[in-house]
């Protein structure tokens, strides 16, 4: 295995970067756009999700009820459908007011402050139908919102920015999560300390993260429009819709199949960020077999472990836009894999509060790092205005198969091996995404994006 070439002649053509300029690029008006964006982006997912449970928990709904409420989330995972319609489709009268991107942004967040209002509106004790309903309703106008955000957000930033573009999107995101859960949940008990009853303070707690939203609308107001949705827009504008959606759909495969060495790009996609998601599968039972309480778990996870991943989110940016592509994926891929070894030093010390803490923050910190890097080579390869929601849309669903699929078996291996060894091999499975790396490398794949710089 080959060392991640640093000493490229683009690379070394191009100045380094000093921290202050890594700095300054936070404080572009673009990412600062993409930084709002994102937190309309995180804000709606606990809304149909861990909110809504805990809702549902206090009104009395059975637990197998609220166990079926999980299936409310699958059009996160099935947005890769409808995006060809994004890509191609006009909304009436908002295209034409605010471009073809900014268009779908304010229809898509109108209809998920819709939404929201909608099951604001329901009572889980008397009508778990509409609830789920709802729920619905939240789930797939948010995850059309986020296909337009990712479309927007690889249009809208130059190669310069897309790595800070990124790591500010990552940090609001969490941000929007914890103000719909911790928040929400806060707010709710401060209506209900009014004297109004629990239902009404549920509803108007959902009211006011349905304002929430308009964070995201405002800013897509006063975003511009990406310059290269306007040529994509020019050069399809005499198509019908029906060609337009075919093309997006068709075109999003045959184009990105037609590169070189595309199936191996695709495999590294599956595999970059599988040693993260192998461990994070037994990550909780690991912590509960040591003797660990769920408040234990709970307080250092949400709390310093949620520091640790913004500051990664941060520093990731700040790598990648230091070094080359294919250098930061060199750090990112090996950081992420070392740090299950901490976990594994933890199963040797035992119950002990502070290496709980060390061991998730290096985790943590070192996940967000590699994420940010991830999504950047991600944005890298949707390079044709005319499909990338449908090509990013693409990748996000095929970047989740290690998560969803391939790390299914990580029990099977902890069983069998003991905690200490488990984790070694998190390190290890790490291994076929880093000889990946190698080979795309050695083919000029990284060269064939574009810039070198991200």
């Amino acid at each position: 295995m080959t060392a991640p070439d640093a000493t490229s002649p683009a690379a070394a053509s191009a100045p380094a970067t000093s921290w202050r300029d890594s700095l300054a690029v936070y404080l572009q008006p673009r990412v600062l756009i993409v930084l709002f964006l994102g937190f309309s982006s995180g804000l709606p997912l606990a809304l149909s999700g861990s909110t809504l449970l805990v809702w549902m928990r206090e009104a009395g709904v059975d637990l197998k009820t609220i166990g079926l409420f999980a299936l409310v989330g699958t059009p996160y995972t099935l947005k890769f459908l409808w995006a060809p319609l994004v890509d191609a489709l006009h909304v009436p009268l908002f295209t034409q007011a605010f471009g073809r991107r900014r268009g779908w942004l304010v229809f898509s967040q109108i209809l998920l402050i819709i939404s929201i209002l909608l099951l604001a509106m329901t009572d889980p004790a008397r009508s778990p139908f509409y609830v789920a309903l709802g729920a619905l309703l939240v789930a797939t106008t948010s995850s059309t919102q986020d296909i337009v955000v990712d479309a927007f957000r690889v249009e809208s930033l130059p190669e310069s920015e897309q790595a800070a573009g990124m790591a500010a999107y990552v940090a609001a995101y969490r941000i929007g999560m914890l103000v719909s859960t911790a928040g929400a949940l806060f707010i709710v008990s401060g209506f209900e300390s009014t004297g109004i009853t629990r239902t009404s303070a549920w509803m108007w707690g959902y009211v006011v993260m349905a304002a929430m939203v308009l964070i995201g609308t405002i800013t897509a107001l006063i975003a511009t429009e990406p310059e290269q949705s306007m040529r994509a827009e020019a050069a399809t504008h005499e198509e019908t819709a029906f060609t337009r959606v075919l093309h997006a759909a068709i075109g999003a495969f045959s184009e990105f199949l037609s590169r070189k060495d595309a199936i191996a790009a695709l495999a590294f996609v599956v595999l970059f960020k599988f040693t993260d998601a192998f461990s994070g599968t037994m990550t909780a039972p690991f912590v509960i077999d040591l003797g660990f309480t769920r408040n234990d778990y709970a307080a250092i996870v949400k709390g310093v472990g949620l520091a640790a991943t913004l500051i990664g989110g941060f520093a990731g940016g700040f790598v990648a836009r230091r070094y080359s592509l294919a250098t930061s994926l060199w750090i990112g891929g090996v950081v992420q894999a070392l740090a299950n070894l901490t976990f594994s030093w933890l199963a040797i010390v035992g119950t002990n509060q502070w290496a709980l803490a060390l061991a998730i923050c290096a985790e943590n910190f070192t996940s967000a790092i590699g994420t940010v890097i991830f999504v950047a080579y991600l944005s890298a390869l949707c390079q044709n205005p005319l499909h990338t929601a449908t090509q990013y849309a693409l990748l996000t669903a095929l970047a989740a198969v290690g998560r969803t699929y391939l790390s299914s078996g990580a029990g099977f291996v902890a069983a069998a091996t003991g905690w200490p060894l488990f984790f070694v091999i998190c390190v290890l499975v790490a291994i076929p995404s880093l000889v990946l790396l190698v080979w795309l490398q050695k083919r000029g794949h990284f060269e064939a994006l574009g810039p070198i710089r991200v």
